[in-house]
């Protein structure tokens, strides 16, 4: 799927970077606070406001849940002028909002925006994740294989032993017979206790990070954002939908959703060129979170673009009183 000759996506993209400074800014008054859904609110409220500057017709597509759950930014919820080209959005306006309120690592405001229909309207139930990063052979890993298969072909294509393999994984009960598997190889794992959108794109930058695979199970939504960040940085991933009870099922359904069983590529998570944007709210491995000194406020950012496959950081310092 081509971007549309009205989805100028180099222009948009600053517009987008300013979404989630200005949600990373206003939820980083909470950092620390012991309050998630005061933070989340927070940068929800800010979130949408700068959308609205936009001069767009959006659709979120990927957002706080459903109408009935989320009293903004909803799924199905128009934002933008209403002026510009149509635009699908997946956001998360803080992903890691127990990660601010505790003030630990890789808190991140996410937002990516592509094409209308370039986005898998992902239900909200749970996604079997898999990725690494890029310049590797297509299917070197794939969720057929055990973990401990997919460290040993991981490790063979890159050259390596196992033991220098390092696997990022979410700390989650469901994960322990996932974790012991992995640590037999002899692989190293890093357990990280939220926020799996960063978790993926670790696999990108590996050579920043350490990560080389990131796998286990956790949100669709936020796989459908791991996705666009892996279409601008470079790499594979795999996604399966899971499904607990008729509930769950039915999300499905009304999402469009027919085919319960498919394991979803990155490219048939997010089937156009996309931008996407993240900025750091508290300190981690890829963006340094938000810096107060007196009368000063300062973010990083990074921006891509999956067209150029361009990826520019972004240090805004910006006064306040």
């Amino acid at each position: 799927m081509s971007i549309p000759k009205d989805f100028n996506d180099r222009m948009l993209s600053l517009g987008l970077a300013r979404v989630a400074e200005q949600a990373a800014i206003a939820s980083a008054k909470l950092i620390g606070h012991g309050d998630e859904k005061a933070a989340d609110q927070a940068a929800v409220n800010a979130m949408r406001d700068q959308l609205n500057k936009l001069d767009i017709k959006g659709v979120v597509v990927i957002g706080e849940g459903e109408r009935d759950e989320a009293p903004m930014l909803y799924i199905g919820e128009e934002v933008g002028t209403g002026t510009g080209p149509g635009v699908d959005i997946a956001l998360d306006p803080l992903e890691g909002t127990t990660l601010t309120a505790k003030d630990m690592p890789n808190a991140l405001t996410v937002i990516a925006m592509g094409p209308r229909g370039s986005m898998l309207h992902a239900p909200d139930v749970y996604m079997e994740k898999l990725a690494v990063g890029p310049g590797l052979p297509v299917d070197v890993v794939t969720l057929a294989m055990s973990p401990a298969e997919r460290v040993a072909a991981l490790a063979k294509a890159k050259g390596v032993k196992n033991t220098d393999i390092t696997v990022c994984i979410l700390e989650r009960p469901r994960h322990e017979d996932m974790i012991a598997e992995v640590r037999s190889t002899g692989a190293a794992i890093r357990l990280i206790t939220d926020g799996d959108v960063a978790g993926v794109m670790h696999c990108a930058e590996s050579h920043i990070t350490g990560i080389d695979m990131y796998m286990g199970s956790g949100g669709a939504p936020e796989g459908v954002l791991a996705a666009a960040a892996l279409k601008c940085m470079g790499g594979q991933m795999y996604g399966k939908l899971l499904f607990r009870n008729d509930d769950e099922r039915g999300r499905a359904a009304k999402a469009g959703i027919t085919d319960l069983d498919k394991i979803y590529t990155r490219d048939e998570l997010v089937t156009a060129d996309v931008i996407f944007a993240a900025t750091g709210v508290t300190d981690g491995s890829i963006l340094s979170g938000i810096k107060r000194e007196p009368g000063w406020i300062t973010t990083e950012t990074i921006l891509m673009r999956s067209k150029t496959g361009s990826v520019r950081r972004v240090i805004y310092r910006n006064p306040f009183e």
